[in-house]
């Protein structure tokens, strides 16, 4: 059966051939009569020339492009996509890594899936849809994950909430504990993909925790908002002097304190605390030149356009108060995941935090994501995560 038809308005097609992967409403003139959300639609210019096939979602972005090909999206369509995307974390050396053994293998419009986000945590897949026909495609992504990883593997599919739409947690191969303990560059992390934040643990900051266990060495570091301790635990093998976590969700605390043991830092010798509270509460209570490291990665300040403006002052506001806190001549990491503030917005709201306080602060280094979650040249809005490494006179 052929798919329904979205035709574009004149001009309007030229974002496609340049191959972005979304055709936003205000792009289309018209669609073929009961297309529902999440199925598959053909996209076509104002001459009726075909263009790509997507799935369709009522709303801003009303179709994510999968294919700029007349073929057919099924059983052997996932395998091609997941192939492709396996062999380039393969290329990077994170397949059969003995010291990693977690990483993303599909980063949505990084790896020309968008909706869909898979990360393997050891013989585990915890699959993520972002839309209606992403989860309606589900079971085949399934399939295709255990032709290339064995039929060892456990599929878990994450509850999808999209607009009024909310699909189901579910094992759709296989089923294993809602939890695991992974190792990450040698470093261990129980994660928890059944209650835990997106996939349960933050993998696009490997690289950066890396990078601030080699800045750590007898330092005294301070973790805002540091979910399970992940740069926690790199900041100790860096060798911190101590490492404080602080943390709102008393869960993470939990699994920090976890995460401790598990590597064996939690003995009284290292004196580090976890601390449930506000982090920008107990950031105002600390003296400074207390740390002479902070790690500020806040939840994304702004998920949508409307608020980018808000977003701003807060991390202005927040720099600006860890600025003034941390120590002469220490270093203060600091992230935006906000996808709607771009890194040169980022950094303007650290130039003004910095001016703010008065001190001198220079830029060590420029931080993104790592290379499993690559960003299409075609979709640079896919670069997400940014960050500085500042040091502060």
């Amino acid at each position: 059966m052929a798919n329904k038809r979205i035709y574009l308005k004149p001009r309007k097609e030229q974002s496609l051939l340049r191959f972005h992967p979304w055709v936003f409403s205000g792009a289309v003139a018209k669609a073929d009569t009961g297309v529902e959300n999440g199925e598959l639609v053909d996209v076509y210019s104002s001459e009726g020339e075909f263009l790509a096939r997507g799935h369709y979602q009522a709303g801003s972005i009303m179709v994510r492009l999968l294919t700029f090909e007349d073929e057919e999206i099924g059983a052997d369509f996932w395998l091609k996509k997941l192939s492709q995307a396996f062999e380039l974390r393969h290329k990077l050396g994170l397949i059969d890594n003995l010291s990693t053994n977690c990483y993303r293998l599909v980063h949505g419009e990084g790896d020309y899936l968008p909706g869909l986000i898979v990360d393997i945590y050891d013989s585990v897949a915890v699959m993520q849809t972002h839309s209606a026909g992403m989860y309606s495609c589900r079971a085949q992504i399934a399939n295709a994950l255990v032709e290339l990883y064995g039929r060892s593997l456990a599929v878990y599919s994450k509850a999808t909430q999209i607009g009024t739409f909310e699909g189901d947690d579910d094992y759709l191969h296989n089923s294993a504990p809602n939890f695991d303990v992974v190792s990450e560059n040698g470093c261990k992390f129980l994660v928890d993909w059944h209650k835990g934040q997106k996939t349960g643990f933050f993998l696009d900051q490997r690289d950066n925790r890396e990078l601030v266990s080699s800045y750590s060495n007898r330092r005294r570091v301070l973790n805002l908002f540091c979910y399970t301790g992940g740069f926690t635990i790199y900041a100790l093998r860096g060798g911190a002097i101590c490492a404080d976590s602080v943390d709102s969700s008393k869960y993470a605390i939990e699994l920090v304190r976890k995460n401790l043991e598990l590597n064996n830092y939690s003995s009284a010798e290292f004196f580090n605390r976890t601390i449930c509270a506000d982090a920008i509460e107990f950031l105002r209570g600390v003296k400074k030149g207390e740390y002479d490291l902070m790690i500020v990665d806040p939840p994304a300040f702004a998920k949508h356009l409307s608020a980018k403006s808000n977003a701003l002052r807060a991390y202005q506001r927040l720099n600006a108060l860890a600025i003034e806190k941390v120590a002469k001549g220490g270093m203060i990491f600091t992230f935006s995941c906000s996808q709607v503030v771009d890194k040169h917005d980022f950094a303007l709201a650290i130039f003004s935090a910095a001016a703010q306080t008065g001190r001198n602060v220079r830029i060590i280094e420029r931080l993104s994501q790592p290379a499993d979650h690559p960003v299409s040249i075609y979709h640079p809005e896919g670069e997400y995560l940014k960050g500085l490494a500042l040091y502060v006179e």
